[in-house]
């Protein structure tokens, strides 16, 4: 089970990462957001697998109405993925958020 802590440890490890509040929860920003919380235990990531990931493991990832106009953005519920799982998901995110 990954945590936000978890979270804060590998977004402040890529360069360039800075912490701020987002909709008044933690956010993680290079040069565009790398994850933020959604809520307690729900972080938004990008992803160019968000159809992929929902249609394979929807009680994980899912989105909101909020997130369709944003095709890159999915919600990831942190107790159902581990740490190596959530490393994987934040380095593609960190890619998509400084390319």
């Amino acid at each position: 089970m990954a945590t936000e802590q978890d979270v804060r440890v590998i977004c402040l490890g890529f360069p360039g990462v800075s912490e701020r509040s987002s909709w008044g929860n933690p956010a993680w920003f290079a040069r565009t957001m790398v994850a933020r919380m959604w809520e307690d235990g729900v972080l938004t990531v990008k992803t160019t697998e968000r159809e992929a990931l929902a249609g394979t493991a929807p009680e994980t990832y899912f989105w909101t109405a909020h997130h369709e106009r944003s095709p890159q953005l999915v919600l990831v519920r942190l107790a159902r993925i581990d740490a190596v799982e959530l490393g994987e998901l934040l380095d593609e995110s960190y890619r998509i958020a400084t390319a």
